[in-house]
């Protein structure tokens, strides 16, 4: 299977600025996940996506490809990360290069692991797409709404159920996707029909939007050892 691990990395941030390239942990974001999965040994071409020249020669230095610098259009606040994708795909099928699938990781995924990459892999080899979830660790049916000023049940009918007896929901674990490209250009990477799930623990994955995630991503890595 021909893969390609795409990195979608726009200079704009609106919670925490040039996020993509902070520096974290001694280092730029993108340059931890882009290591993880270049050292991966799985993938024909690593790439990032970015409308940033300064990005794209920082990407450079740590071994990845860029080719071209994203368009406007992919590089607006509401360009969704489907619309970067079919424009890297499309534009690597001008330039005469084909990819079976590829792996969509967030420059912001610090604790991404070769592990991981390597069960998606092998989810991704007997399904379309593969999708690292985790369990919410609070059954959201219970969850609590504010309206006007008072607290109330968002699903009233749950109010006193049993934990153990309310189904399991999990959530996007904000690392990347894993698709076959025929299947993505049909659905989209959210709405493929046969998308596997990589279950993984709120140990191993941290999203990043504001200070207090940064210090969360730092301490779990430094729990692990890293």
């Amino acid at each position: 299977m021909r893969l390609l691990a795409l990195f979608p990395a726009r200079s704009g941030s609106r919670r925490i600025p040039r996020k993509n390239i902070r520096e974290f942990m001694g280092e730029p974001m993108l340059a931890r996940p882009l290591k993880t999965a270049l050292v991966s040994g799985l993938f024909s071409t690593v790439m990032v996506s970015t409308d940033s020249e300064e990005i794209g020669e920082l990407a450079k230095g740590y071994g990845a490809e860029v080719p071209f610098l994203r368009s406007k259009e992919a590089s607006s606040d509401t360009a969704t990360t489907d619309r970067v994708i079919e424009e890297v795909i499309l534009k690597y099928r001008e330039l005469g290069e084909e990819f079976d699938a590829f792996f969509c990781i967030y420059p912001t995924a610090v604790l991404l692991t070769d592990r991981m990459l390597r069960d998606a892999y092998s989810l991704l080899s007997e399904h379309d797409s593969v999708m690292p979830v985790v369990r919410f660790s609070y059954p959201p049916q219970r969850g609590i709404v504010i309206r006007e000023g008072r607290a109330a049940y968002a699903y009233p009918e749950y109010k006193n159920a049993r934990s153990q007896d309310l189904e399991a929901l999990y959530h996007d674990a904000g690392l990347f996707y894993g698709c076959r490209t025929e299947a993505f250009l049909k659905y989209g990477t959210t709405e493929t029909p046969d998308t596997a799930p990589l279950i993984l623990s709120e140990t191993e994955v941290q999203d990043i939007d504001n200070e207090t995630d940064l210090e969360l991503a730092e301490l779990k890595l430094r729990r692990r050892g890293n």
